[in-house]
């Protein structure tokens, strides 16, 4: 019997027909994503803004990838635990992160020891909503805009409160710094979420806050409280009347800046699923029902590229540092 000749060339022909096809496998393995139900956490308890536009994408998104997109609240810590549990998760495309600029980016600077580095642990996906807040008082403040506050604080050191909805929230970060820019001396007042800082406001309790739109917006229309002005650069379609603070001379970053609602995911999610994904959220942001409730919280629809994300992050980083620092503001 004669013995079986390959020739060289036969060999290396075989092998990468056979190296070509388990690259294909894997592309297409890749490709076929996703396969299973996609689990998106909000680091935060059910029923605010972020919430609510969650549960909006997680619809929209379902129908456009034909899996159940499931949203999973996951509260505490300011957004601490949620935030935590997807940068341990693994990255392959079954879980990600809706929350906001708290967790993703101020918790580094104000938590002396934080179980994520948010720039490490988390790849930024897209800003889904600019979250500008409104800066209101209570009706007996004799002032109506921003100039007029600013100089009614700095005559009346040590007699004004400002709330805010916990230590190192924008509220808190912004009324320290409007307190050490006056001169002013304003008592910090930390509450357990907006909704009891309004009402003690509405009662005179403090005198000063940041607020979010959807929150102060019935108490200004029946005047109960007087809005002075909404941050960031653009007014609010839900308050098209109400001038930024920008608008009225005052350009401080500490003002022009805004929190935003993002979507992030483990480091390490493969590229095609990144890809993937922005495909589907820019055509998502162009739906009416995704549009309605982005502004009608008073947010700014955004939907930005991973890249455009990146370069608004570390716009945005050295700003709310430096807050952070004018605020003395540390948890453990």
């Amino acid at each position: 019997m004669k013995p079986l000749y390959i020739s060289r060339r036969t060999v290396l022909q075989t092998l990468a027909a056979l190296g070509g096809t388990a690259l294909l496998g894997n592309v297409s393995a890749q490709s076929a994503w996703p396969t299973k139900p996609v689990k998106l956490v909000v680091p935060f308890n059910p029923g605010g803004a972020t919430d609510l536009i969650a549960r909006t994408l997680a619809e929209a998104l379902s129908k456009r990838i034909g899996q159940p997109v499931i949203v999973e609240n996951k509260g505490g810590a300011a957004g601490v635990l949620g935030t935590s549990a997807v940068t341990n998760a693994q990255a392959d495309g079954y879980t990600f992160l809706l929350s906001l600029s708290t967790s993703m980016l101020i918790n580094q600077f104000l938590y002396t020891k934080l179980p994520y580095s948010p720039q490490k642990d988390l790849l930024m996906l897209s800003q889904i909503a600019g979250a500008p807040v409104t800066l209101v008082v209570h009706p007996s403040i004799p002032a109506n805009t921003m100039p007029e506050l600013l100089a009614y604080a700095k005559a009346n050191k040590g007699k004004l409160s400002y709330g805010s909805w916990g230590v190192g929230s924008y509220a808190h970060l912004a009324g320290a710094y409007m307190s050490k820019t006056t001169e002013s001396d304003m008592v910090h007042v930390a509450y357990k979420g907006e909704s009891p800082m309004i009402q003690d406001l509405i009662g005179g309790n403090i005198q000063v806050c940041f607020s979010s739109a959807i929150n102060t917006r019935p108490f200004i229309e029946s005047g109960r409280v007087k809005v002075i002005g909404v941050t960031g650069t653009t007014r609010m379609e839900i308050l098209p009347q109400v001038p930024t603070l920008h608008e009225q001379g005052v350009t401080d970053d500490a003002y022009s800046i805004f929190g935003w609602v993002a979507l992030g995911a483990p480091a390490g999610l493969p590229q095609n699923i990144v890809d993937t994904l922005y495909g589907h959220l820019k055509e998502i942001i162009k739906e009416p029902q995704m549009l309605e409730r982005i502004k009608g919280a008073g947010f700014i629809p955004m939907m930005n590229s991973p890249q455009d994300f990146q370069r608004n992050y570390q716009r945005d980083m050295t700003i709310w540092k430096a807050l952070v620092e004018t605020a003395d503001a540390k948890l453990d």
